[in-house]
């Protein structure tokens, strides 16, 4: 065996600890195991300098006795010599753990699993609905772009006619085993099938359409149930209405995302739903009865004499029913009071004649100069 230094193989120094010398040797038997490096013999050299050295430097007794003598103090017991003794024994294990995690769990004791079925890949879907039908609900047929077994061979892959056969490399399995002489002894690594590529079954004719796969892209008509209550961002899952399985697996899911179209005159906070109505200023001031539009039609509302401009009223269960499906929000409504732009005489006078009953002075705007111009020009 190698005469080397174990420190320098290890490449720490003397005054390495435990932890120290358990990551060295952990990173060299990654880079040099033998299944990485398939008929390397230096690799394979390093590897076995690697282990002698951490089998000799881990243990207190038989590092004290290398550190006195050298490797005469440790003949017979380092190197693999000891090594079958004290395997799993003091700190290989989870080292060994490690490496056999870079193979998948791929050798022969360590249990690799045969893959099993598999479940399909999930699709999303946008769907724009009005706002109306967010708040009532409503039914939608969507088109989805999605695999399907191929509607010539039937999901077979095969030509129609022809069959497909087991193949002979794998016997059916979809893996093969392949064995690996270490200085531990033999190791079976199991990785798929390079003839059949996992699927078990060798296609003599593949389809024309699919190529063999058994599959093929087309549109899928599906009606969706959309609540009421949903807004934007909300999303329906639909299980089941994804992509296909592997191996007998279940299809994925159909996630549908939704966006709400913005309204004329209503916008919505939660479940509640605002809008602005307006009024006259004699309807403000005297009060009166008028049609408030809701998301149910218009319904009647008596306004309150003397009623301000920026007044909120409530109307009560109005609003979007809770998603969940108890309750409903309610409707604000916020008053603009609309004060007239373009008075005639007799309208002007009547509100001189109610600024005076009121004890208010009026300020009436006059027309200057070049205003009494214009209007003798006819401007």
């Amino acid at each position: 065996m190698s005469k080397r230094d174990y420190y320098e193989i290890l490449g720490v120094d003397k005054n390495a600890s435990e932890d120290e010398l358990k990551r060295a040797y952990r990173k060299l038997a990654k880079k040099y195991h033998p299944d990485l490096n398939p008929d390397d013999e230096e690799a394979e050299q390093k590897f076995k300098e690697a282990n002698e050295a951490y089998e000799v430097l881990r243990d207190a007794d038989k590092r004290a006795k290398y550190d006195r003598f050298g490797h005469e103090g440790v003949n017979g017991q380092g190197g693999f010599g000891g090594f079958g003794q004290n395997f799993g024994g003091g700190g290989f294990g989870d080292i060994f753990d490690d490496i056999f995690d870079m193979f998948g769990g791929g050798f022969s004791g360590g249990g690799r699993r045969k893959s099993g079925p598999k479940k399909g890949a999930d699709l999303k879907y946008r769907v724009h609905i009005e706002f109306e039908e967010a708040a009532f609900g409503v039914e939608k047929e969507i088109k989805v772009k999605r695999t399907e077994d191929c509607s010539t061979c039937n999901g077979s892959g095969a030509k129609p006619g022809t069959n497909k056969s087991t193949c002979d490399k794998c016997s059916g399995t979809g893996e093969v085993k392949y064995a690996q002489q270490t200085p531990f002894g033999q190791f079976v690594r199991v990785g798929t099938c390079d003839k059949c590529n996992g699927t078990g079954e060798i296609i003599e004719e593949p389809c024309a359409k699919c190529h063999g796969t058994g599959k093929e892209q087309k549109v899928k008509k599906i009606k969706v149930k959309i609540p009421a209550g949903v807004d934007t961002g909300s999303v329906i899952p639909l299980r089941g209405e994804g992509e296909p399985g592997e191996k007998g697996g279940p299809r994925g899911d159909l996630y549908i995302y939704i966006e709400v179209k913005p309204h004329e005159i209503f916008d919505r906070d939660g479940n509640n739903i605002i809008c602005e109505f307006s009024i006259s200023f004699a309807q403000a001031a005297l009060g009166a009865e008028v049609q408030v539009p809701t998301l149910e039609g218009k319904v009647k509302y008596d306004i309150p004499a003397g009623t301000q401009s920026g007044t909120v009223f409530r109307l009560k269960n109005k609003g979007i029913t809770n998603i969940r499906g108890y309750g409903k929000g309610d409707q604000y409504v916020k008053i603009n009071v609309v004060v007239p732009e373009k008075l005639n005489d007799k309208q002007k006078e009547l509100l001189r004649e109610f600024a005076k009953e009121s004890g208010e002075e009026s300020h009436e705007h006059k027309k200057g100069f070049f205003g009494k111009v214009k209007d003798a020009l006819g401007g």
